[in-house]
């Protein structure tokens, strides 16, 4: 359970749902973990004291993830106060369900601020600070491989950027051992998504398991990746979505 120990990692959007589980998953096998939140003090100051009482050490930033100068500039505080950084887990994203015609293109940039421009932002600043044989890790959608359901357009849109990127950064970095990979959750159960939400029982019709997912089962296969048997994969998409795209 020690094969993190003494990693540096930073997670965005660690305060609630698959980042916190995340954060405090990536500490139990040793790391220590910087995550930034935007609008949930307390449960932030939550997840940094559980990792604490791990006897890991942890912080919590303050970040809008749609401001990409304010995320890079995040990033290389947490590894500055960590003194280094080994793995970055990006995990900050939003929604955007609705017909293509109900958005305005002010509700485009922000969804594309958060989910690319933000991610980008981040990877850009953690590049330089990263150990060779670090960890680049994207949380992106199912809905980049199948879209099941009208309304997912511009979500499914920013989530399939994430696998460009991904593959482009682990061409980039390959000579230095830097791995970069998506994890494509499916229906997860969460705050934004319970298993007991008025959409929940349309999304279990799609799936060939019959329930929702957890932020638990999310977290192994993102501490998978961090760790040292996942360091021959790379570029690829490591989907959790309980047979969505079978």
């Amino acid at each position: 359970m020690n094969e993190l120990l003494g990693k540096k990692v930073v997670v965005t959007g660690g305060s609630r749902g698959i980042g916190a589980a995340t954060a405090i998953a990536l500490a139990e096998r040793g790391a220590d973990v910087a995550l930034t939140y935007n609008s949930s003090p307390d449960a932030a100051a939550r997840v940094v004291k559980e990792i604490e009482a791990l006897g890991r050490t942890a912080y919590a930033l303050e970040i809008d993830a749609a401001d990409a100068v304010a995320v890079a500039d995040g990033v290389a505080r947490a590894a500055d106060r960590l003194g280094g950084l080994d793995i970055l887990v990006n995990n900050a994203g939003v929604g955007a369900i609705g017909p293509i015609t109900d958005f305005t293109l002010d509700d485009v940039d922000r969804v594309l601020a958060v989910n690319i421009r933000g991610v980008y932002a981040a990877a850009q600043a953690a590049v330089p600070r990263m150990s060779d044989g670090g960890r680049l890790i994207h949380l992106g959608s199912c809905a980049a491989g199948r879209v099941t359901s009208p309304g997912m357009t511009l979500y499914a849109m920013s989530k399939s950027a994430l696998i460009g990127l991904s593959k482009g950064l682990a061409r980039e970095l390959g000579s230095r051992g830097i791995t970069s990979n998506v994890v494509q959750p499916g229906p997860i159960d969460t705050d934004m998504n319970p298993a007991d939400g008025p959409f929940a029982a349309a999304q279990i019709a799609d799936l060939a398991l019959d329930r929702f997912g957890t932020t638990s089962e999310v977290a192994a296969a993102i501490t998978y990746l961090a760790g040292p048997n996942a360091a021959y994969l790379t570029g690829t998409e490591l989907t959790i979505d309980g047979g969505h795209t079978a």
